[in-house]
Parts: structure tokens; sequence; C-alpha cells
């Protein structure tokens, strides 16, 4: 088993940003974490593809949480892939298929009215782009402690920046797959964006959770790898 970061490229305003997915290589069965933005879909399969696996072996999709950079291609994907099983812990699954307004939704909207004039345009595009994600159903709902892909991965749950959020923690690999329960800030683990946390305080207690598991390295969706 291992892990593999998919640095995926991309501009925004004309800045230079990148993202981390997390490939979980099993037996040569894929898992990937989280999907990138609305159209990553081709940007990821070249980078899968690029480090020598195809996309026939892809079985799984963990989204860790609700967020527009996270779960924005997992429609695409399902749709060409119509064999992957997606997974996601309980509270995040009724967002994904829609059940629920998202928290991430309700919280834009909320803080519209309240945004600096230089940044209401930011605050729409944010909303339509939330509206815009097409929801479908979870194969797969997990909890604290779940154990999947053969027993070999552990649902840790890390609520704060959204309240279903999920790492996963692979003991044989000493490591952990953050998501934004912990972004990689100058080779320092913090916590994911304060200001759109839906509970600071959870989100610190996360954060504790898994630096308190003392594992040797951290994926991070924000910052990429980092080795203690």
């Amino acid at each position: 088993m291992e892990i593999l970061e998919l640095p995926i490229e991309f501009k925004y305003k004309e800045q230079k940003n990148i993202i981390y997915p997390s490939l979980i290589i099993s037996n040569n069965d894929l898992t990937l974490v989280d999907t990138g933005y609305a159209n990553f879909l081709p940007i990821i399969e070249s980078e899968i593809i690029k480090i020598g696996y195809k996309m026939i072996n892809l079985k799984n999709i963990i989204i860790t949480h609700y967020d527009n950079d996270h779960i924005g291609s997992l429609y695409a994907f399902k749709a060409k892939y119509p064999w992957i099983k997606i997974i996601a812990s309980e509270r995040e699954s009724r967002y994904i298929s829609g059940e629920e307004k998202s928290e991430r939704l309700v919280q834009a909207e909320e803080m519209l009215a309240g945004l600096p004039s230089e940044e209401i345009e930011f605050g729409k595009w944010f909303i339509q782009e939330l509206k815009s994600l097409k929801h479908i159903s979870v194969d797969e709902k997990v909890e604290d402690g779940a154990k999947i892909l053969d027993g070999k991965c552990t649902i840790i749950a890390t609520p704060g920046h959204t309240s279903g959020h999920i790492s996963l923690y692979i003991p044989s690999l000493n490591s952990v797959i953050t998501g934004d329960a912990a972004v990689n800030e100058n080779n320092r683990l913090v916590i994911a964006n304060p200001h759109f946390c839906l509970n600071i305080e959870k989100a610190k207690e996360s954060l504790s959770k898994i630096l308190n598991l003392n594992v040797k390295t951290y994926y991070c969706y924000h910052g990429g790898k980092l080795t203690l």
C-alpha cells in the first residue's frame, strides 16, 4: 500500500494555485481522495495516467467534506466511471446527495450581506459555484473509527471546517490524509482557512486529534505533504 500526491496546478485571477488530492494504491486498486473543482476530471486523469496507472483501476473516491474544491468533479467521475464507489461521512453525504442544503452554502449566503463592497462579486460567484454543483448519491457512509479499504484505512472524524469532515489514518504507512482538517503552511500543520471554519473550536480539537496520532507523514490537500 502507498499514498501518492497528485499535484494539480491551476490559475485563479492570474495567480497560480495548487491542490494535492491523494491517491491510495492497494493491490493495484486505486482510491482517490477528493476531486478538485468542477472540470478537473481530465487534469486528475492525466496525473494518474502519468504516474503509470489506468483509470479502470480506480475503485473508490473518498470525499473528506462538501466544499467545491473537493467535490467539484465528483459527479463527472461517477458519470464516466460508474463502477466507482463514493465514500463519505453520514453528515456530508446529505449535502453530496442534495438531501439537505449544504452548510457551506448556508454560510456563504448569510455572509454575503456583510461583505465589504470589494468582496461582494467574489461572494456571489462562490454562492453560484456551490449552487451549480451536481448532486449524487453516496455508496458508503462512514463514521469515526470505521475501517475501510480491507481494514487498512481508519476513518477519523475531524469536524470544525465542516461538521462531517473526515480524515484518513493509515497505520501501516504511519500517515494521515488530512483533507482540510490541517494545511501545510511553511512546514507546519495549521487550521485551514479559519475564517471559513464552521466551528473554530472543533477545528482546533480536530487538529490536535490528528497531531496526537504522532504519524510520520501528513498528506495535506493544501500545502502538500509534510514529513516530520
